[in-house]
């Protein structure tokens, strides 16, 4: 690590000198005064067919400490409560791309937010964006076209229930046909959470609750860089890598009232648990043009891996006696994937273009559990290898015919799936499935106001290498998490039409699933345990009213998002509870005051939720900015979930067993930070594309 921390401080000095030798002070001063005046007039949201974009760089958002927590206030954006996963109002878990390359959320947690320009939500992606999601949220990163260097030091202090610390650094530096850029970020955090269970089992006269809370003590070492050689005007070949090192210590306290017919217990569950999660990503594109044919040639290939082990040390108090060791366990993931690809893109002189390609993707994992019970005196170990290949193919032809623009796209993918316990001679798990994705969008100019569009997709979603891993988590003597090896994938059919006048817009949509992927119990009546998993329900539908109303007045600029949602799940082992209409809303608003102040209050929310055999909960947050632009210094003083009411509950019935949960984030926050920058940075010419289309899978 010091020489990592080295070779960082070293690329540091090498910008600093960069800039003493090219910087002129009267031109810089003149230009950097003009760069201010036109990122003022700069929209902080546009809206195109129902398509968010987002002006970071020029906006408020740019002082967040990290992309997740960004994420997180973006239109119909939400993230987990683990922060492991996001999702889209009515659209459900999207890809996630930064410069045209697929990403995980670990490669988020990679990105410096100083090197985010815009962030887009595509609610209708089309064929080159492959087959798996329904939507894609689009990150472009901010680096320069000129000889020119930025660097960017920050430092946030917040406030939760503990204090969390992020330091950063941010430097980018360019010289005729070479550009590179590294961060590094270093934070100390000590995240809170907290969730209970209330569960019945009526058949076997059995109610259960538990509570639990941890406090975490995590420090994560993020850092990347990358290389841009710009050939000519059409060639180019870049490399880039990220990595995330983190440590997580995280004691976890349990009490649990257990009955089952006449006996009744009260149980106090301790556990010592110890963390390592290192990832790792690393890419190479090379890109060239056929001037004779004006065809786009890009190859690249893509490596990543990510590596996590877990250990937990569990003891038990049953009914205020005293604590007794109960297991010691141990559980060690890793992933490897690999891809490559090549794709064509050919332009016509009728102004169409066609675009063509083909992809192979390996993923290895290997999942090792080892866990030692004290009161039986026994041990039990697996090891579970998993290996999936994909190879796809796809095109995709779009252009304009008189005032009709049309995309239309058709892939075909294949995946080879096998999976075994190494004690085992047969596979567990051996799947090959060979599927067509059609895509299409037709776009009608009504006149130069208005405009009418119509898309259909057929999509897919894969559950991620982790769920398919052989892991338990344990949380008291009769509950456990558990994954589920024969997860299958989701397979879902969209329809919509979107009408917009002006920078507003209104869609309707519809769509089928199935298969989809929910929570349910599994209960053993020979260990009294129950077991919560990841399982494939029979179906889902839903229709969708999408209001997007974006407002400019003078210095007061809102974006507001309403969503009617009618969602149903169904399955035979599930109680259909019933299924009506909620309403998602959100709205933001800034002000940009005199003297270089900023301030933005916004909210989210949304009514209780029915969707068949699931009912959530109504919930509204409130956040509130303040910024201040001096020079070379920003600072933004934060007030994030003002009310305390990120608490999330949720309630079904299935396998016979009902359930009430709840989920209780620590999203009240007060934070300061302080961010300063020199140097200068113009548009972005550093260009990545897609190589691993299964890359959001590995978490």
């Amino acid at each position: 690590m010091p020489l990592k921390i080295l070779i960082l401080i070293m690329l540091f000095l090498f910008s600093f000198l960069a800039k003493a030798q090219n910087e002129t002070p009267k031109d810089s001063t003149s230009t950097h005064l003009n760069e201010v005046v036109i990122s003022q007039k700069k929209k902080t949201f546009t809206n195109s067919n129902g398509n968010i974009k987002i002006d970071i760089a020029n906006s408020i958002y740019n002082s967040i400490p990290n992309p997740i927590d960004l994420l997180a206030k973006m239109p119909a954006v939400q993230v987990s409560s683990d922060r492991e996963s996001i999702s889209v109002v009515g659209k459900g878990n999207p890809l996630i791309y930064i410069d045209n390359q697929k990403v995980t959320m670990n490669d988020l947690n990679a990105l410096a937010v100083a090197d985010i320009k815009t962030i887009e939500i595509i609610q209708n992606p089309s064929a080159k964006y492959e087959a798996e999601g329904r939507a894609v949220i689009l990150i472009t990163r901010k680096l320069s076209k000129k000889d020119s260097f930025r660097t960017e030091i920050s430092e946030t202090a917040s406030f939760k229930k503990n204090f969390n610390n992020y330091l950063g650094f941010y430097s980018n530096f360019k010289k005729n046909k070479i550009e590179w850029k590294a961060n590094f970020n270093y934070n100390r955090l000590n995240p809170w959470e907290s969730h209970s269970i209330d569960y019945q089992i009526p058949n076997a006269d059995i109610s259960s609750k538990y509570d639990v809370s941890a406090n975490t003590k995590r420090k994560q070492f993020v850092f990347g860089g990358g290389l841009f050689y710009k050939i000519n005007e059409e060639d180019y070949f870049s490399f880039n890598i990220n990595s995330k090192i983190q440590t997580d210590v995280f004691p976890i306290h349990t009490t649990t009232d257990n009955k089952n017919k006449d006996e009744e217990n009260h149980v106090v569950t301790y556990s010592d648990n110890d963390s390592r999660k290192n990832f790792a990503n690393a890419f190479l594109n090379y890109s060239k043009k056929i001037k004779s044919i004006d065809t786009q040639v890009f190859t690249g290939f893509q490596y990543l891996n990510l590596n996590q082990s877990v250990w937990s040390l569990v003891e038990n108090n049953f009914n205020q006696t005293a604590f007794e060791l109960t297991q010691d366990r141990n559980h060690k993931f890793n992933v490897d994937v690999f891809s490559g690809r090549i794709d064509f893109e050919t332009k016509f002189k009728n102004n169409m273009n066609l675009e063509y390609g083909a992809l192979y993707l390996q993923a290895k994992s290997k999942s090792d559990f080892n866990v030692f019970d004290f009161e039986k005196q026994e041990r039990t170990v697996s090891n579970y290898d998993f290996k999936e290949e994909n190879l796809a193919s796809y095109t995709q032809l779009s252009g304009k015919i008189k005032k009709i623009d049309f995309s239309v796209g058709l892939r075909i993918e294949n995946t080879n799936v096998n999976a075994k316990f190494k004690t085992d001679l047969s596979s567990l798990v051996d799947k090959n499935y060979t599927n067509l994705f059609p895509k299409a969008q037709f776009s009608f100019a009504i006149d130069s106001t208005k405009n009418i569009s119509f898309n259909y997709a057929k999509s897919i979603i894969r559950p991620n290498y982790s769920s398919l891993s052989n892991r338990a988590t344990y949380i008291n003597p009769y509950f456990l998490y558990g994954s589920n090896i024969n997860l299958d994938p989701t397979f879902m059919n969209e329809i919509s039409s979107t009408y917009q006048y002006q920078d507003k817009s209104v869609k309707f949509s519809f769509y089928q699933c199935k298969n989809p992927v929910y929570s349910s119990f599994i209960y053993d009546k020979e260990q009294n345990i129950m077991t919560l998993r990841e399982v494939n329900l029979d179906k889902s539908s839903g229709f969708n009213l999408d209001f997007e109303l974006p407002f400019t007045y003078k210095f007061w600029t809102t974006t507001n998002s309403v969503i009617f949602t009618l969602e149903k799940v169904e399955d035979s082992s599930a109680v259909f509870l019933s299924s009506k209409p909620y309403v998602y809303y959100y709205s933001n608003n800034e002000f940009k005051l005199p003297k270089g102040y900023r301030f933005a209050v916004g909210w989210w929310g949304a009514t209780k939720q029915n969707k068949g055999i699931l009912e959530n909960n109504a919930n509204f947050i409130m956040d509130m900015s303040l910024s201040k632009t001096f020079k070379n210094w920003n600072y933004t003083l934060n007030y994030n979930d003002i009310f305390r009411n990120t608490i999330y509950q949720e309630q079904f019935v299935i396998n016979d067993i009902s359930s009430k949960a709840r989920y209780v984030v620590d999203a009240h926050e007060v934070s300061i930070a302080i961010k300063y920058s020199f140097g200068k940075i113009k548009e972005s010419q550093f260009k990545e594309k897609n190589i691993n289309e299964n890359e959001s899978r590995v978490r």
